[in-house]
């Protein structure tokens, strides 16, 4: 039996009112990805007063901490002593949450070498919509029966659950890093970073940048053993005429990137959208109509970036490019003119299976929230 602890006895009577009121709540820790999702005007929860590391063991390689924990306070943690969150989840702004982060389910530039923050969650406490304080998982690496729930919440947005607490998985720090560089077409870039994939060579990021059409720059990101990555920077340089980026130059660079500093993420037109495009390794390049003078692919390739117009028009052929390559796009951000709805294109192969998973999600949303507390159509 979980302890009582004021803080959360309050969030109880929060969630227990708002049921006797019949209203929603919209769980909010910093506020940096509130843009993110579907907006909505109902009553704040605000988990930022439930902060603090509540355990870490170094040599397990694990972290328990509350949902309203500062991101920067839990990296921090994990640096001194030489560990890190692995996926590299973007903060978006200085006030970010742990809990935030969990719930945005974003990762960064490493999620192609590591996997997805989801991968990531060893266990969870959570308040469910009648207020009852729950515990899923654990803090070790473990098969499971059935649903894990606590890899659930990664990417809810906050509408299953008030999440309290969670256990991560981190890695130690890769002993040596290196950054290369090159001018290359996005076709051969593609080719590239697919042949590479699938050899021993200590790829731990890759982004492309250029014109759709023409020339672009491909950065990739090398970490690991400081002898592979010595080995490595020869044979890769001379397959693409690459050269080594200066260590503060390479780390602004990809902490651009994973916040979304880059010039094709900023001023974004009134009548602009920002989307992503999640597509399979084999996807070579795809016209995107409409689209801006530049992309951005991060990846190898698998998620792409792209400023084009909000209209329904450009809207439905990105829709009907993405699912014809058996991936999915997202209205990822919209400019200030273009109705805010957020929309996920979904793969074919889950078109096919929509009424069995809207089946499954509507089971799952009564079981954790039967009166709807936490339904404030964040997602579609």
């Amino acid at each position: 039996m979980n302890a009582a602890n004021p803080i959360i006895e309050t969030f109880r009577e929060q969630i227990q009112n708002a049921v006797s009121n019949k209203t929603q709540l919209s769980i909010e820790g910093g506020g940096t990805k509130s843009w993110y999702g579907n907006p909505n005007s109902h009553i704040k929860l605000d988990t930022r007063p439930y902060s603090g590391i509540l355990e870490y063991q170094p040599e397990e390689l694990v972290i328990t901490a509350c949902a309203g924990t500062p991101l920067k306070e839990i990296e921090a943690a994990l640096k001194a002593k030489n560990q890190m969150l692995a996926f590299e989840p973007p903060h978006f702004g200085e006030k970010a949450t742990f809990g935030g982060a969990i719930a945005a389910g974003l990762a960064g530039p490493n999620r192609i070498s590591v996997g997805n923050l989801r991968d990531f969650v060893l266990g969870a406490r959570i308040l469910d919509g009648k207020g009852q304080d729950l515990s899923f998982g654990g803090q070790v690496m473990k098969n499971v029966a059935g649903y894990d729930i606590s890899r659930l919440l990664p990417g809810s947005m906050g509408t299953l659950s008030l999440l309290l607490e969670a256990s991560v998985k981190v890695l130690p720090r890769p002993a040596a890093t290196a950054t290369l560089r090159c001018h290359i077409s996005q076709e051969k870039a593609l080719r590239t970073l697919n042949e590479w994939a699938g050899q021993p060579l200590p790829m731990s990021a890759s982004c492309w940048i250029g014109n759709p059409a023409g020339e672009g720059q491909l950065t990739i990101r090398l970490a690991g053993a400081a002898a592979a990555i010595k080995a490595a920077i020869p044979l890769m340089s001379s397959l693409v005429d690459a050269s080594e980026v200066d260590t503060q130059s390479a780390e602004a660079f990809w902490n651009d990137l994973r916040e979304h500093q880059l010039p094709l993420f900023e001023n974004l037109a009134a009548d602009q959208t920002l989307y992503r495009l999640a597509l399979p390794a084999a996807c070579g390049p795809l016209t995107i109509p409409g689209a801006g003078h530049e992309i951005i692919l991060e990846w190898h390739g698998q998620q792409r970036w792209i400023k084009a117009p909000g209209d329904e028009a450009t809207f439905n052929s990105i829709k009907q490019l993405a699912t014809s390559h058996g991936g999915h796009a997202t209205r990822f951000r919209q400019g200030a003119s273009i109705n805010p709805q957020f929309q996920r294109f979904t793969m074919l192969s889950e078109q096919a299976h929509s009424k069995a998973l809207e089946l499954v999600q509507e089971r799952l949303r009564s079981a954790f929230d039967p009166t709807g507390v936490f339904a404030t159509k964040r997602l579609p």
